[in-house]
């Protein structure tokens, strides 16, 4: 019998009959996925980015794809989900890539530098520039694929227990910062801090360090910094754009197909414009509340900024002779700052500069 024939003429009682039904194929199963965030649920907004990304794809495969987040502390420690993803403990994480510069120092140039990119211009870099291609190279050598997830856009510079007068006053300051940021301050004569953001209040409240940096009015007040520390400064010169990642152990992402690959993406992207928007949206009114309360909101003294942006450039030198990887990836971001500066300044810096001596 002529199976075309059949299934021409018979139609689909007659294809059953004869016995030569296509095959029907089962529905897909649902895909379950558990999430490691280094960030406690009380942040609402840089742990809500991955509540974001797991509710986004879950919407886009219309429920058969499923990711449980978990905050810092459930299922790993905040500073352990990059080894959590690299051996498969969990299909992924969200994070903020330049805690894990300990391991290689490439790490924060997916993330900040100090005097490095804006937020703009890291997603510009990210997207559009070589910053996502370089950065997919270098996470492969730890099994990862990695996605932006989130910005913060240009953070305070943090809460101090002292004022700082000038750049002396940095020597022997215990100061929580994260990540890359401490290797800066060491060389300034700080004494960097790496403790996760659920742990900050109680190091600064107990003078186990002498100021601490986290994010910027929303969060710190959540955090309850201003309670015991006086002095907020500005602006946070180590993180001019921070992205936040969802990074996802790449055994795990190569078994997708190729749509939920793209959800994937899509519901990465998403929760990357809304973390930003997010911030830009609730700090104003965060800053206003914290200086109505005595806050102290006050700016670098100039030599502070001015060793700051020395000690990095000259630490920046000294990667690159001693890290290929680091060199590889920090010249491309550099150049492509190079040519943002140049743009910027002839917009968004005069537009802004502008504005901000308005009275409205």
């Amino acid at each position: 019998m002529d199976r075309r024939s059949v299934i021409k003429h018979a139609g689909i009682a007659g294809v059953l009959a004869a016995g030569a039904a296509p095959a029907v194929h089962a529905q897909a199963a649902t895909i379950r996925w558990r999430l490691a965030s280094s960030f406690p649920k009380s942040l609402d907004t840089i742990f809500g980015a991955a509540d974001t990304f797991a509710k986004k794809v879950n919407e886009m495969s219309g429920g058969k794809f499923t990711i449980s987040t978990h905050a810092a502390g459930e299922l790993m420690p905040a500073f352990g989900v990059v080894d959590g993803v690299q051996n498969g403990t969990v299909e992924c994480a969200h994070t903020a890539p330049y805690y894990f510069f300990g391991k290689d120092e490439t790490f924060a140039l997916g993330c900040a530098i100090p005097f490095g990119l804006n937020s703009r211009q890291m997603t510009a870099w990210m997207y559009e520039g070589n910053g996502g291609k370089l950065m997919r190279e270098f996470y492969a050598k730890y099994n990862i694929v990695n996605f932006p997830a989130g910005n913060t856009g240009c953070q305070m510079g943090g809460w101090y227990r002292k004022e700082i007068k000038s750049a002396k006053d940095i020597k022997g300051l215990k100061f929580r910062v994260g990540g890359f940021a401490g290797k800066v301050i060491e060389r300034m004569g700080g004494v960097p801090q790496n403790i996760p953001g659920g742990e900050i209040y109680q190091a600064l409240e107990k003078g186990t360090i002498d100021a601490a940096e986290w994010v910027g009015p929303y969060d710190d007040q959540k955090l309850g910094f201003n309670k015991v520390a006086p002095f907020y400064y500005y602006p946070g010169w180590w993180e001019g754009g921070p992205e936040l990642d969802v990074f996802i152990n790449k055994a795990a992402y190569e078994t997708l197909s190729s749509e939920n690959k793209a959800i994937v993406e899509s519901a990465a992207a998403f929760a990357h414009v809304e973390m930003q928007a997010k911030y830009d949206a609730r700090n104003p009114t965060a800053l206003k509340q914290l200086v109505g309360n005595k806050t102290k909101v006050l700016p670098f003294p100039k030599d502070v900024m001015d060793l700051a942006f020395k000690e990095s450039m000259k630490l920046y030198d000294e990667l690159s002779e001693k890290n290929p990887q680091w060199k590889k990836v920090y010249e491309d971001m550099a150049a492509f700052r190079k040519d943002q500066n140049l743009w910027f300044r002839f917009t968004e810096m005069r537009f802004d500069s502008f504005m901000q001596a308005q009275k409205l």
